[in-house]
């Protein structure tokens, strides 16, 4: 599938997910007046981007930002510790509010429809969250730990239905509570019942890992979520940043997970399952690099991937559109390593040094630039 045959999948994409969801709200009134409008945003943005593919600039209907490397939980395994994203000392280096306004105008000037934030935990830094708040025709999945929700939280996202946030869980209360912490798992809860109150819209994050695979697929802990008012399920494959792979799934776990999604859709209407990177197999392989996003790092790097965070190109000194056309990335592409044949996995990770040649190769150092 080539760049402009991409663009096409992901705008019917889009419109197909954000439909599904508006059927599981039509009993709340504020999320589904909410959606009937994004709907029209989203067939704007789609135009924008489907006209800068005929000017020869591709444009990805996704982008990843980690806005603060600073998180109050230490979870085991977590891959932003691991590639340094986040970290134990106090932030620094980090874009101000208003410079992510910025790329958050250009963004919306280039039709990009989601932009996921991510960190360290986002929700430390709420200055930005009331930027994203300010661009209603972008959705903002806000991807936290939960436990650092407050009234103020609440009372932003109860006004602000393009902020979803979406809680990060490892299965029911033993296996979050193991990695994440003790007493993690409850606070996650009375968080989602709280918003629930107000009906906003939220989802999980569920690490996919050999120790809980068949907890995260069960109907006890699915049909909980459901029953909470969960809509969006992402299932993200565990990535063995340090060195735990025993934990990653093999291909016979890919091969069930993604056997047990299409009976998970049609037994949860009301939820939307996404899996990363399994679902990149029907759109042609990694969609990193560009291809269908790219990741902002909390000092403004932009980088392929979350899990290779390899970049030529600084967002503090150049704009988003000179960051599309990166060398590095489009080395990337041009390489199959984002866009080449997908053998379950997430592809830039297990190829390392290819990405670091390519790398070299466009005249950058890493050391310079990771």
């Amino acid at each position: 599938m080539n760049n402009a045959q991409l663009t096409s999948y992901l705008n019917n994409g889009i419109k197909d997910l954000v439909s599904g969801v508006l059927k599981s709200t039509l009993s709340n009134p504020k999320e589904s007046a909410f959606l009937l409008k994004f709907i029209s945003s989203a067939d704007r943005n789609a135009k924008r981007r489907e006209a800068y593919e005929s000017e020869g600039l591709h444009v990805p209907a996704f982008l990843i930002a980690s806005i603060t490397n600073s998180c109050n939980l230490f979870c085991k395994g977590c891959y932003a510790r691991a590639n340094g994203i986040c970290g134990d000392k106090s932030a620094k280096n980090l874009l101000p509010a208003e410079k992510w306004a910025d790329l958050f105008n250009q963004a919306s000037d280039f039709g990009i429809t989601f932009c996921l934030l991510a960190g360290g935990e986002p929700l430390l830094r709420k200055d930005v969250m009331t930027e994203a708040a300010k661009k209603p025709e972008i959705i903002f999945p806000i991807f936290t730990n939960g436990t650092v929700i407050d009234d103020e939280c609440v009372n932003l996202f109860d006004r602000s239905r393009n902020l979803i946030p979406i809680f990060s869980v490892e299965g029911e209360k033993e296996q979050t509570d193991e990695r994440r912490g003790t007493g993690t798992y409850d606070k996650i809860i009375t968080a989602i019942k709280t918003l629930s109150k107000k009906k906003v819209i939220f989802g999980a994050s569920v690490t996919v890992t050999t120790q809980n695979l068949e907890e995260i697929t069960s109907d006890d802990f699915l049909g909980n979520l459901n029953d909470l008012g969960s809509r969006l399920i992402f299932y993200i494959e565990y990535v063995p940043a340090d060195g735990q792979t025993e934990l990653a799934p093999t291909e016979k776990d890919r091969k069930y997970i993604d056997e047990k999604l299409n009976i998970l859709r049609e037994k949860y209407p009301k939820m939307m399952f996404l899996s990363f990177p399994g679902d990149e197999q029907y759109i042609g392989g990694c969609l990193a690099a560009g291809r269908g996003f790219f990741h902002i790092g909390p000092g403004g790097a932009a980088q392929a991937c979350p899990f290779s965070p390899y970049s030529d190109t600084d967002l503090k000194k150049c704009t988003l559109k000179q960051a599309l056309s990166s060398p590095f990335f489009r080395a990337l592409q041009e390489s199959g390593l984002s866009g080449g044949v997908h053998d379950g996995g997430c592809t830039l990770f297990e190829n390392e040094a290819k990405v670091i040649e390519c790398l070299k190769n466009c005249g950058k150092r890493t050391e310079d630039v990771t």
